[in-house]
């Protein structure tokens, strides 16, 4: 068996000078890319760069992929090149770390999946990812507690402004299911699709450095001519709404629409399983 592996990023809508550019790229474990093509359709294209096996074998990807230092470093090379061919033509990006034995395997799930392949470049044709996310922020929101009544005990005081900061949270959750449906809305009327993401929590949360409780993370696929409209639809969901932030990242490739190569994951794949 070879000593190296084949990493896929994405399928791509192949076009003139497009294996040009990919060979200009240098991907994850700064390896450079290359193009594999389906031999019978030369219109689509699997972009890969051969990566260590000792790294990419099932077993080591396992405890690679506990290692967040590593982790980053493969998901900003894979990021970089899917945004580099976002440029030239529409990608279909794939899972981190979905590898291959070598080139040939990749071309036959390239071949195997022809027309899937075909369909799903043609729905992403000409549009982008927007992240929504929405906040709720109660402290934002909370009046000053009033002067309590002389007879009132310190204890009484005490519930009595347990009571209105609950009050205050109840009434700003509400508020963000408010903002997240003017959020839908616009995406009935502006976007093609919808993939609800679980809300940022734990690490997640921390790592994003945000304030506020994420309570909607949201991803919507929009046609370029309808970003503007989507945009500004999502700039106003949370007016009039105190204690609410809602939050729009983007354009990015379509990941949160992209299907992966297999549903065992990168892993499998490497150890030749169908896709």
């Amino acid at each position: 068996m070879s000593d190296l592996l084949t990493y896929a990023y994405a399928v791509v809508r192949n076009g003139e000078g497009l294996r040009e550019a990919a060979a200009s790229l240098r991907g994850v474990a700064d390896s450079p890319v290359s193009l594999v093509t389906d031999a019978d359709d030369d219109q689509l294209g699997l972009v890969v760069s051969h990566v260590p096996g000792q790294d990419f074998q099932e077993d080591a990807l396992k405890q690679h992929l506990e290692d967040l230092e590593w982790l980053e470093a493969v998901a900003r090379a894979h990021h970089g090149i899917i945004e580099a061919l976002v440029e030239r033509t529409t990608v279909l990006p794939l899972r981190l770390a979905t590898v291959y034995l070598d080139d040939n395997r990749a071309r036959e799930v390239l071949e195997a999946g022809r027309t899937m392949f075909a369909q799903r470049l043609a729905r992403l044709s000409e549009h982008v990812e927007w992240g929504v996310k929405i906040y709720v922020e109660p402290s934002t929101a909370l009046a000053a507690p009033a002067v309590p009544p002389a007879d009132l005990t310190p204890g009484r005081a005490y519930l009595r402004d347990r009571r209105q900061q609950q009050s205050v949270r109840d009434t700003v959750y509400q508020a963000a299911q408010k903002a997240a449906e003017r959020v839908e809305t616009a995406g009935r009327k502006y976007a093609s699709d919808r993939v609800r993401h679980r809300v940022q929590q734990g690490v997640l949360a921390d790592a994003a450095d945000t304030v506020g409780e994420n309570v909607v993370n949201d991803a919507y696929l929009v046609s370029l001519k309808r970003c503007d409209d989507f945009l500004a639809d999502v700039a106003h969901a949370a007016d009039g709404l105190d204690g609410v932030r809602v939050e729009a990242t983007g354009p990015w490739a379509p990941y949160s629409f992209a299907m992966p190569l297999d549903e065992s994951g990168g892993a499998a794949a490497a150890e030749g399983a169908p896709p």
